[in-house]
């Protein structure tokens, strides 16, 4: 840790030894730094991103904040997880690519064995009243939660009649049309790079993260470090790093082919996440919808209402909420017994495990490989006007995907089953603590839990 050596530790401007910068981090520090990272990283990517921000920035001033905020901007460009993406850039500024690949894994591998041992636990107990209960208090929270991030997402990106429109076209193609998530993209990221030459003014990027704040010190990596060789442009190092990249894909499909064959279960995940993993423009809400349409729909991997079980499980694990990739893989590598009836939980771990590589691969490759043209990107608005289109579509389909919860929660078993007050009730309740008192999302869950398990056992 570098409290010890580190004299900015008080505030600035109240003594010199503020004005010192930090002493040099260690590979073996900044490891230890990424793992702690792993385990606290709740609170969706505004939170994982204002807990790097407090450490990092503040705290031990690893990075100033322009190159933090610099970095945020290239990540929310890119389709992922941007706080994954975020702490994969900084590990790979600071050591080389090693550096890149040991933070981007540590914040993910944690959340990997806690939601495997979940999925579990969820397979296994599922049935039993109070498990049941805690399922039946929180499914309505999720629903909120999905609300609340479409309200979220809609008040950043929807800052003209143009983008309530893209909105409000996306959400009529998905609901009324069940038109394809990657065609809604597409056809968004077409408007916007249009858009983008008649009316710049109205696609330019909206949002944003606020301007730099100077206070906390100078940085081990400042506003003004020169850039280190590594992290400089370089088609020959570009060229690597993209054929690395692909052999790892190409491997580890051409492996799955080889064992089990191209229509199997585990080859399927990993074709269907690999695409997953390329259209995760906007955060984990915005490629729920589609990975519903493949996982539930397409190839049955799992139900609706398990979908709705392990959101609620990515909800209050630690890492990036896309994580619920690995519970959906855990469902139905379980379900289709990929590893034999007698292995369920390998075949469930393993599914898990394939379904993480595939969905996280891209985005090691879009750091790794992208990191040294922030500069050239950053601001440019060719580049962000089709992520401005994105993101206004993506409102809308986050919208259609928070009516389809609410249908599968107030109605479990259909309109002719008769709507359930109960879970209708708590919906609201969720929704008020959300939108109203700013309530977090761990508070949330867990009062949510206690509502589930009182209705379930006074019934």
């Amino acid at each position: 840790m570098m409290s010890a050596t580190n004299p900015a530790a008080a505030p600035p401007g109240t003594d010199a030894p503020a004005l010192q910068p930090p002493a040099p981090v260690s590979f073996a520090e900044a490891l230890r730094f990424w793992l702690k990272l792993g385990f606290i990283s709740f609170g969706g990517p505004a939170g994982q991103i204002a807990i790097m921000h407090g450490e990092l920035v503040e705290r031990r001033r690893w990075i100033s904040e322009n190159r933090f905020l610099h970095a945020l901007n290239y990540c929310m460009v890119l389709p992922g997880p941007e706080a994954q993406q975020l702490a994969t850039y900084i590990g790979w500024l600071m050591h080389r690519t090693w550096g890149g690949i040991v933070a981007g894994a540590l914040f993910v591998l944690p959340s990997l064995f806690i939601l495997i041992a979940l999925s579990w636990i969820y397979l296994r107990f599922g049935d039993v009243p109070v498990v049941a209960g805690v399922f039946y208090g929180i499914k309505p929270a999720v629903t909120a939660l999905v609300l609340h991030a479409a309200h979220r997402i809609g008040t950043r990106a929807l800052k003209n009649r143009w983008m309530w429109g893209i909105a409000a076209a996306a959400f009529v193609a998905i609901f009324a049309f069940d038109a394809p998530f990657p065609a809604i993209v597409v056809a968004a990221a077409l408007i916007g790079h249009v858009g983008a030459k008649r009316w710049p003014s109205v696609f330019a990027l909206g949002g944003g993260h606020g301007g730099a704040q100077a206070g906390y010190g100078p940085a081990l990596i400042d506003d003004h470090t020169p850039t280190p060789p590594h992290a400089r442009f370089s088609r020959r190092r570009l060229a690597r790093v993209l054929g690395i990249g692909l052999a790892l894909w190409a491997g580890a499909m051409a492996a799955l082919v080889a064992a089990q064959g191209w229509q199997a279960t585990l080859t399927q995940m990993g074709w269907f996440f690999t695409k997953a993993a390329l259209l995760t423009f906007g955060g984990a809400y915005a490629v729920l919808p589609y990975v519903y349409q493949g996982a539930v729909e397409q190839h049955q991997w799992l139900s609706g209402p398990q979908m709705i079980d392990g959101l609620a499980l990515g909800e209050t694990t630690p890492g990036p909420l896309i994580m619920v990739v690995a519970f959906v893989g855990f469902v139905g590598g379980w379900l289709r017994q990929v590893a034999g009836p007698d292995a369920l939980f390998a075949g469930g771990a393993l599914a898990a495990s394939v379904v993480t590589f595939f969905t996280f691969l891209p985005s090691f490759v879009f750091i790794l490989a992208g990191g040294p043209a922030v500069e050239a990107t950053h601001g440019r608005l060719g580049f962000t006007a089709p992520l401005s289109a994105i993101t206004a579509a993506v409102v809308g389909v986050i919208l259609n995907l928070a009516l389809f919860f609410a249908w599968h929660v107030w109605w479990p078993k259909g309109f002719a089953a008769g709507f359930d007050v109960a879970a209708a009730a708590i919906t609201v309740a969720a929704a008020v603590a959300l939108f109203r008192f700013k309530l977090g999302v761990l508070p949330l869950l867990a009062g949510s839990a206690v509502a589930g398990l009182a209705v379930t056992f006074l019934r």
